[in-house]
């Protein structure tokens, strides 16, 4: 398989997981995005009981539209769990992660989806930091170390070598996906699915992506607590976790 160009060179085959929590200024448009991308055959939009209206703006939006199943919890768990609920759903035969704003650019799906569907990959990450990726937006400099020491710390336990073990554009053949166990309410899941996927011995690609950073005023949600949180989760998955 030559690589693809483009969203419209791939026919649909890929599941789009979308946990929300408090996202009624940006939803509408995130949704509109995602299912203009040609390789979507479903979405997944999981509310974790937002507080916003986001729940019934969705509504109307998955009105008529099959390709998107709505979930909601009762509770608010986080987006680990969220992502936990929204795999479960999952259809397709390559499942994405995708947040509900536009941080993440889905009409660069061809990249993530290229290394599986050409029978090379099974596991792809975007890396916003790989040379190549196009625009980037200036923002914290602080958040960006903290990827850095987070990914080399993750690296040196799971012996991979990726420049972005944070990113939010994760992309799994179905099959490995849904085989893990998942445990993560929050933003520990990067790293936790990060390790049990090394220690699949899974195929793993990493590709170019762009990147549009929130401000917290914008509605980006990760703190210094998660940071420590994720700490914790590369030595509790890689160390004390035999699988």
């Amino acid at each position: 398989m030559t690589e693809a160009r483009s969203n419209a060179d791939i026919a649909p085959c890929l599941t789009a997981v979308m946990p929300v929590f408090n996202e009624a200024a940006t939803l509408a448009e995130v949704v509109r995005v995602v299912l203009a991308q040609r390789p979507v055959e479903q979405l997944v939009i999981v509310d974790d009981c937002s507080t916003d209206g986001t729940w019934a703006l969705l509504q109307p939006l998955a009105l008529n539209e099959p390709r998107i199943k709505l979930v909601r919890h009762d509770v608010n768990q986080g987006k680990g769990a969220a992502l936990r609920t929204g795999i479960s759903h999952a259809t397709a035969s390559i499942v994405i992660i995708q947040d509900a704003d536009l941080e993440y650019d889905p009409g660069e799906y061809y990249r993530l989806l290229t290394p599986i569907l050409a029978g090379k990959a099974d596991v792809v990450f975007g890396s916003r930091f790989f040379g190549g990726s196009g625009a980037h937006r200036v923002l914290y400099y602080w958040h960006s170390v903290g990827n850095q020491v987070l990914t080399t710390l993750s690296n040196m336990a799971t012996d991979l070598n990726l420049t972005d073990m944070e990113t939010c554009y994760k992309t799994f053949r179905r099959e490995v996906i849904q085989k893990i166990k998942l445990e993560e309410n929050r933003f520990g899941f990067e790293p936790e699915i990060t390790a049990k996927v090394a220690k699949l011995k899974v195929r793993i690609y990493e590709v170019a992506i762009s990147y549009s950073g929130r401000t917290y005023a914008e509605g980006k949600k990760i703190g210094w607590r998660d940071g420590f949180r994720a700490l914790w989760c590369i030595f509790k998955y890689n160390c004390l976790r035999r699988a």
